[in-house]
């Protein structure tokens, strides 16, 4: 069994070109997808809009932003992320994230923080709404009959008529629907309570070892995706790596060593049940090693290949996303 990679990329340059360059990186060693790093109290440029510059310059890498639903309206983010999904070509993403900073609320005015279970009752919410807006296009509701006038065919167009604790939603969408038809939604957990709020596609969780690897993977559906999150120091030989690495800390495992030996440890962690590696380099020349002296390293040894795929969605082994609304599921 292959592994999928993915890298985390954290920022804070304002120059496009920068983000181009390590977004090109990534395509070209034909990994799986990356995330861009995102919060309100964050300097650097906006994720959603970022993973939006590169997309057209690129052609297999996933593109998964972070996008906060704290402060938020989820109508704003779903027709973000469906242009996202147009603009890629069906390689859109979306990394949930919750926001409990007084600083970050303090920055919009609205309201004071919520607590754990309001913000994970929001945000369960804002990813519902998302999905119902994603769907309230169905597929072939653009006719563009030129002879009659008729551009869209109001009867494949839904309200989707949600209404919750935090807002409410009526819809449809002004974006149709995208490519895949749901982006893949993603989101760090690093505990139960967490996963048991937010039902997401893909859970990036932070073990320290195979072991607890294997405890997280167990506790999730089986068609969940699990990857493993690790931060990465690679040089040439582990000393070097190792005085890189400093006194870094992390939530996840902080490795610092060769290419060789990241493999090892990834080889190790495969029998966990984790479906793919998602790895944080520790600086911006790590992200050169891993594209670079890693990945030829985990495809001689078979833990991992290129997928062939060109949405996200078939990449990732999830199921095609039904429309809702369509005929199909009605029946269903």
């Amino acid at each position: 069994m292959t592994l999928q990679v993915a890298v985390a990329l954290d920022d804070q340059s304002f120059a496009a070109q920068d983000w181009v360059a390590a977004v090109e990186r990534a395509d070209d060693a034909r990994l799986d997808f990356v995330t861009f790093d995102d919060r309100f109290g964050r300097q650097g440029p906006d994720a959603v809009l970022v993973a939006s510059r590169v997309a057209p310059v690129t052609r297999h890498v996933g593109l998964v932003p972070v996008a906060t639903t704290t402060h938020t309206e989820p109508f704003h983010l779903s027709t973000a992320l469906a242009t996202l999904d147009w603009v890629s070509q069906g390689r859109a993403g979306w990394q949930v994230r919750v926001s409990s900073d007084p600083a970050e609320a303090a920055l919009l005015g609205l309201r004071a923080p919520l607590g754990f279970d309001d913000l994970f009752t929001e945000a369960a919410d804002a990813v519902e709404v998302v999905r119902r807006l994603w769907d309230s296009w169905e597929d072939d509701a653009i006719i563009a009959d030129v002879a009659t006038g008729r551009f869209i065919d109001r009867d494949k167009l839904h309200y989707i008529d949600f209404t919750g604790e935090h807002f409410t939603v009526k819809g449809p969408s002004i974006v149709p629907r995208p490519p895949q038809g749901q982006p893949v939604i993603a989101a760090l957990t690093h505990q139960a309570r967490v996963w048991e709020r937010l039902d997401v596609d893909v859970y990036f969780v932070t073990p320290a070892d195979v072991d607890s690897a294997a405890k997280i993977v167990r506790q999730l559906p089986a068609e969940k995706k699990v990857f493993a999150d690790i931060v990465a120091f690679l040089d040439a030989d582990q000393e070097t790596a190792i005085r890189r690495r400093g006194a870094t800390t992390s939530d996840a495992a902080v490795f610092a060593g060769t290419a060789a030996q990241l493999a090892d440890l990834i080889a190790g962690w495969e029998p966990s049940g984790i479906a793919g590696i998602r790895l944080r380099p520790g600086d911006h020349s790590d992200l050169t090693a891993i594209t670079r002296d890693l990945v030829p390293v985990l495809r001689d040894r078979g833990l991992f290949e290129p997928a062939t795929t060109t949405t996200l969605r078939e990449r990732l082994g999830l199921p095609v996303a039904v429309n809702r609304y369509s005929p199909e599921a009605a029946n269903a």
